[in-house]
């Protein structure tokens, strides 16, 4: 085992990372794929030192001044700050532990995991499972594959590009945003208090599609969805299918408005810009 404890700019490398753990009261990490050796390069540091500690491949990082008991320790230990970037392998699974820290994931395919308090949280081209906890931090994410589950009081999620085998999202309060195809036999359940949802899928979309809100407006621009049970004084609800059904997109809410949204196939659009 080999362990390190930093108080200043330092940079490190490693034989090899299996797997990566995180906790990071303040500040930001990146963390970024490579095939060469990893590496560890610490920016800058102020506070508490941040304590390494590499062994049998796995990597651990603890700003010591985080205070790793509960998420009120992360918020009152906010003076130190550190500002961290490693490489590992594209299929190293990542745990993150942030209180108010940012963090940058980019070009994984391993499985990441996020708790953050009110710390942001990019993801750039990441292909493995996604699993993200937030209080009050915002989730954004580009380029996706694999699948993602989501769990939130007020943060926000807004994925774009790419595509999903599965989506679960539960939100108290925040947002629920996604611009992403879902493939065949692919599931994307999505479930708000009063945050608002909005998809954006392609007109060429193959799903079974369920929209139900108990007070918040639910609009779909897809003419297959038609609104089910008028009569009912409380609650609205728009089903239908989309193609051959091959997938299921669901979404619930009780306040929070619902909007479904169309765009046209890429093939669609490099045809119009030849015409």
């Amino acid at each position: 085992m080999a362990r390190w404890t930093v108080d200043e700019p330092t940079n490190l490398d490693f034989d090899g990372v299996v797997a990566l753990k995180a906790n990071i009261v303040a500040g930001t990490i990146s963390i970024l794929p490579s095939d060469e050796r990893p590496t560890l390069q610490v920016g800058e540091i102020s506070g508490q030192p941040l304590e390494i500690v590499h062994e049998a491949g796995m990597l651990n990082l603890n700003h010591k001044s985080a205070g790793w008991d509960g998420v009120f320790k992360w918020l009152q230990n906010t003076r130190g700050r550190v500002s961290v970037t490693i490489t590992v392998p594209p299929d190293c699974p990542v745990t993150l532990n942030l209180g108010t820290a940012n963090a940058i994931v980019t070009g994984l395919a391993g499985r990441v995991s996020v708790k953050t308090a009110s710390g942001d949280v990019t993801l750039d081209g990441v292909t493995g499972s996604i699993d993200a906890n937030t209080a009050a931090g915002d989730i954004e994410a580009q380029g996706l594959a694999g699948s993602v589950t989501f769990n939130s009081v007020s943060g926000n999620l807004s994925l774009a590009g790419g595509s999903l085998d599965r989506l679960t999202a539960h939100s108290v309060a925040g947002k629920v945003t996604t611009d992403v195809d879902l493939r065949t036999g692919s599931r994307a359940q999505v479930s708000t208090v009063s945050g608002e949802v909005t998809i954006r899928l392609p007109e060429s979309t193959s799903a079974k599609v369920s929209l139900n809100s108990m007070t918040g407006r639910v609009d779909a621009a897809f003419l297959e969805l038609t609104r089910t049970r008028p009569d009912r004084p409380v609650g609205k609800y728009v089903s239908g299918t989309l193609g051959d059904g091959d997938a299921s997109l669901t979404i619930n809410s009780v306040s929070g408005a619902i909007t479904l949204l169309s765009r046209p196939d890429p093939e669609e659009l490099t045809r119009s810009a030849s015409e």
